[in-house]
């Protein structure tokens, strides 16, 4: 019978155990792709002294029952190993075909995680409390409530694949993000009737601003995304069937230049009415147009909207001039209107049909939300009034 194998202290040493020597004890297994592997600690067991001068560890025994587990249970253990910003990477090559917009916002999120300790740590040592604590660091840096949900939703679904690849049990973004961080996200802006009104008759008789009334009626009768607007060109226009065609967008990157893009969401493919003043707000729009300008972004050509340096319009022009109308507006009028954006109009339009009645499945659709719940939302904005006026169509 062969002698058993014992370490410095006489302990008898298990089948794969080790010990070499400078005194530090080895392990040595196959792993799930029948590679031969070893692992090292200076302690046999958790009682045992680190020696002198040396990094304290985990126990050799320890390891060996981690390992065993995960071959036991399929867990890939070199797969684990990777890092947070390997794995988001990793995640990131499987979907290449996306926006520049999302590319540069990856290459943002990745240079986050290279700059915080969250990124270098291995996926399998990631506990669902590190996750949190990372929410609470970009909170302290002055990150927004929803761009860090953004960002949790990304590591979340990064984390997701490695349990499918079985490098992982459990995914330590899967949690809500409400449950850490208090919502702080600002109500949605939305204009009344009354100060809906009165803009538009301000803009009307203001030389500076009367040229873009048209753009603030069609946004207003249709609820398009500022992006969709921009993109419209007279092909999109049918007068005949009182509607226009959305199926792309116009965008713009300081690196890119203008480019199209499909919708926002999958369901952003539509067809939206045109309502009386969003047909009249049209042709008179067609009216000032004169010659076309041949500019071609992506085979797209004869754009609807245009700088005066004869650039096509885009979302941060737009941010511009109603930043400038809203200062004006307030300096010349005693009631003020609140902080409003271009998307303040998308919101205003979603809100108002909400509260006269439309059915929410086809509010979904014009609005071309990816998602039932974030129409659903609007339509918690009913005051009294409209609420009293539901309950007399019911009871007529």
């Amino acid at each position: 019978m062969a002698e058993k194998r014992r370490d410095n202290k006489g302990r008898i040493l298990r089948t794969g155990e080790s010990q070499r020597k400078d005194g530090r004890y080895a392990y040595k297994y196959t792993d799930a792709t029948g590679k031969t592997r070893f692992i090292y600690a200076w302690k046999l067991v958790s009682t045992d002294k680190t020696p002198a001068g040396k990094r304290d560890d985990i126990p050799l025994r320890d390891k060996e029952r981690e390992i065993n587990r995960d071959i036991e249970d399929g867990i890939d253990t070199v797969g684990k190993k990777m890092t947070v910003c390997q794995l988001y990477a990793k995640q990131n090559r499987q979907r290449p075909d996306v926006k520049p917009s999302t590319v540069t916002n990856r290459k943002y999120l990745m240079n986050l995680l290279r700059n915080d300790p969250l990124g270098s740590k291995s996926i399998d040592a990631v506990k669902p409390s590190d996750a949190k604590e990372w929410v609470m660091r970009m909170r302290e840096q002055g990150y927004a409530y929803q761009t860090i949900n953004n960002y949790r939703r990304s590591l979340s679904a990064a984390f997701n694949i490695a349990i499918e690849d079985d490098c992982v049990r459990k995914n330590p973004f899967a949690f809500a993000l409400n449950k850490v961080l208090e919502n702080d996200r600002k109500e949605k802006i939305v204009l009344t009737p009354e100060q809906e009104k009165a803009l538009l008759t301000f803009m009307q008789s203001d030389p500076t601003y009367q040229k873009y009334a048209d753009e603030i009626i069609i946004l207003l009768g249709t609820g398009l995304r500022i992006s969709e607007l921009c993109g419209l060109t007279f092909a999109d226009l049918d007068f005949v069937n009182g509607i226009l065609h959305i199926d792309h967008q116009l965008l713009r990157t300081a690196k890119d230049g203008f480019y199209i893009a499909e919708p926002k969401t999958k369901k952003g493919l539509r067809d939206i009415s045109m309502r009386p003043e969003v047909r009249q707000a049209l042709k008179r729009v067609l009216k000032r147009h004169g010659p076309k300008k041949i500019t071609t972004v992506d085979g797209y050509t004869d754009f609807l909207f245009f700088t005066v340096e004869g650039l096509p319009q885009t979302r941060e022009n737009f941010d511009g001039i109603v930043k400038k109308l809203l200062k004006k507006y307030n300096k010349q009028n005693k009631e003020p209107l609140p902080h409003i954006t271009p998307h303040s109009f998308r919101h205003t339009f979603c809100t108002r049909m909400a509260t006269a009645g439309m059915d929410p499945k086809s509010l979904q659709y014009i609005m071309g939300h990816s998602n039932i719940k974030m129409t659903l939302g609007y339509y918690t904005h009913a005051d009294a009034t409209s609420a009293k006026k539901a309950m007399d169509r019911i009871a007529a």
